[in-house]
């Protein structure tokens, strides 16, 4: 058997046909290339699976009815060799080829647990994404951050800390969240590395935004119990969110294109919040069902 490579980049993917060789082919380019990429596929039938292995990617199957964000994670990190996990969505695209050398060279610090990269929108996403990454992702990079945000879209984990404090296969999402959380309570950092990018591709409708804030607000509240959203949170930050996006939208002159988007959007995403803090855990199979696959 050939030596275990330094990096295992698993990339968690259903029906992603339109992006995963793209995808694919920008980790190719990579400078660093001591890496092995497998595929967690969760049920595709859109010629995800022939596109892989078209592409000589390792697949690794986990039926729709036992699917968690967690769940694959866990499995491909059991599948994989290398030392250091990279978790890298199948829309998110590497900007460069010294992305992955960048996310993974804080490891040297042998006190890092975990280290994720910055993520920037594509020009079809919704005017209020590009806000949110902005915000979410700075310009300057962290070496040892003082919260638990992370995410798994753009991610590098430590194997060893992975095996001792695998991924909660229950939660319906934010399950890096989570995660960090318990590992920086245990004393290991987290890292941010703003020169590792990725354009990470979220073409949804107003009700998969909404589905999306739900299922992540549902484990916020389990993971941050002392944490409350009421409506009249709600009504407070759509209202200051949309003022916002409406001025940065003015400022780029394109307010009288994206005024009624914002709206809708900003909507959505506080809605799902409000209804995630308040949906009853745990959630019913049936509902996980509709997180995951909500147009099936």
């Amino acid at each position: 058997m050939n030596a275990a490579p330094a990096v295992a980049i698993v990339i968690r993917c259903h029906n992603e046909v339109d992006h995963l060789g793209g995808v694919i082919a920008a980790v190719r380019d990579q400078a660093f290339e001591d890496y092995e990429i497998l595929a967690v596929d969760s049920g595709s039938t859109d010629g995800t699976l022939g596109l892989l292995e078209e592409l000589e990617v390792e697949i690794v199957h986990i039926p729709k009815d036992q699917f968690s964000f967690g769940r694959s994670l866990n499995l491909g990190c059991k599948t994989a060799r290398g030392d250091i996990l990279v978790f890298l969505s199948a829309h998110c695209y590497p900007a460069d080829e010294d992305w992955l050398a960048n996310l993974i060279a804080g490891f040297d610090d042998p006190g890092v647990a975990a280290i994720y990269g910055k993520q920037r929108a594509v020009d079809t996403s919704a005017f209020s994404e590009h806000q949110i990454l902005k915000r979410w992702f700075p310009e300057q990079s962290v070496k040892r951050q003082d919260q638990p945000f992370i995410n798994n879209a753009n991610c590098a984990v430590r194997r060893v800390v992975w095996e001792q404090y695998p991924y909660d296969e229950e939660l319906p999402g934010l399950e890096d969240v989570a995660w960090a959380k318990t590992v920086m309570e245990e004393g290991w950092k987290i890292g941010y590395r703003a020169d590792a990018t990725v354009y990470h591709v979220h073409d949804e409708t107003r009700s998969q935004t909404l589905n999306r804030y739900q299922r992540e607000a549902i484990t916020f509240q389990k993971v941050f119990p002392a944490e409350h959203f009421n409506l009249l949170d709600f009504v407070r930050l759509s209202g200051r969110n949309i003022v916002a996006d409406w001025k940065a939208a003015r400022e780029q002159r394109v307010l009288l294109r994206k005024w009624g988007e914002i709206i809708g959007f900003r909507l959505a995403q506080f809605w799902g919040t409000y209804r995630g803090f308040h949906t009853r855990w745990p959630s019913s199979s049936e509902l996980k069902r509709r997180f995951y696959y909500p147009d099936e």
